[in-house]
């Protein structure tokens, strides 16, 4: 007798759950008051896999060129241009799998950051039309070695510094800056944090310089560090006017001691 009265209790929040699930079509959609997606990619587990194949397709292509070296059949298949096209796609998946791991409750598919804003693009298609163009004109001016060995090593500390910024601080890490504090909302000082006020900045900038060193791009570094460093001098100038508001004189203490490892802004 108990067993069947039992049954329609267990159907029912099956259901419940199917219905939960419905509403839901990502697992990792983010909690409502947390984070909201843009809307211009489809929030759902179709989405999520075809981003992330294809971006490790890319990411595999891209490697293959690099370590073989490049192409010579191909004028425009070069190790540095792998190596771009290969630091690009796990710079995007990363966010994602990081969010996905350490920050659930924000995680959605515009973590992947392909949804970035026009300008974003616009400036990696510069990047690449200037290199494509110098390479097939004048491939003289991309002969220097060293140069793009040093954009390698860029690459990976500042991929590095990001990605352990972004673990480290967990769910008060935000893509976006968050101008409301929550319950959760913790002051992070310790491990990475101790060392660079806004590491997951300061990594995303010497990535992003790193890869114009490994293209060789002339124009293109300028452009970047010009429009990196107002961007995060904008943004951080404004997400720490909310941090003083959350958390006072242990944010002002914590500021005046550490800095942000990205030249001229304190």
């Amino acid at each position: 007798m108990s067993e069947t009265s039992d049954l329609p209790n267990g159907f029912e929040e099956r259901l419940r759950q199917r219905q939960a699930l419905r509403s839901r079509p990502l697992e990792t959609m983010p909690l409502d008051g947390v984070a909201q997606t843009h809307g211009n990619i489809p929030n759902t587990p179709l989405a999520a896999a075809l981003i992330s194949f294809l971006l490790g397709s890319t990411f595999a292509l891209g490697t293959l060129t690099f370590l073989y070296g490049g192409f010579p059949q191909f004028w425009w298949s070069t190790y540095q241009a792998g190596f771009f096209v290969a630091a690009w796609a796990a710079f995007h998946w990363g966010e994602f799998a990081v969010t996905a791991g350490w920050n659930r409750e924000k995680c959605s598919v515009d973590s992947f950051l392909l949804d970035n804003g026009a300008l974003y693009h616009i400036a990696n298609g510069l990047a690449l039309f200037e290199y494509l163009t110098t390479v097939f004109w004048k491939p003289s001016m991309k002969q220097y070695p060293y140069l793009s060995t040093i954009g390698v090593v860029m690459v990976i500390i500042g991929q590095a510094l990001r990605s352990t910024a972004m673990i480290h601080a967990s769910t008060n890490f935000s893509h976006s800056v968050a101008f409301r504090k929550r319950e959760t909302h913790k002051l992070v000082t310790d491990g990475v944090y101790a060392y660079c006020r806004h590491p997951s900045y300061a990594g995303f900038f010497y990535w992003a310089l790193g890869t114009q060193l490994v293209l060789q791009n002339s124009f293109s570094f300028l452009v970047f560090v010009a429009l990196l460093w107002r961007f995060f001098q904008k943004r951080i100038q404004a997400e720490e006017k909310a941090l003083v508001v959350f958390f006072g004189q242990a944010y002002v203490d914590y500021r005046n001691k550490i800095g942000t490892m990205i030249p001229f802004i304190r």
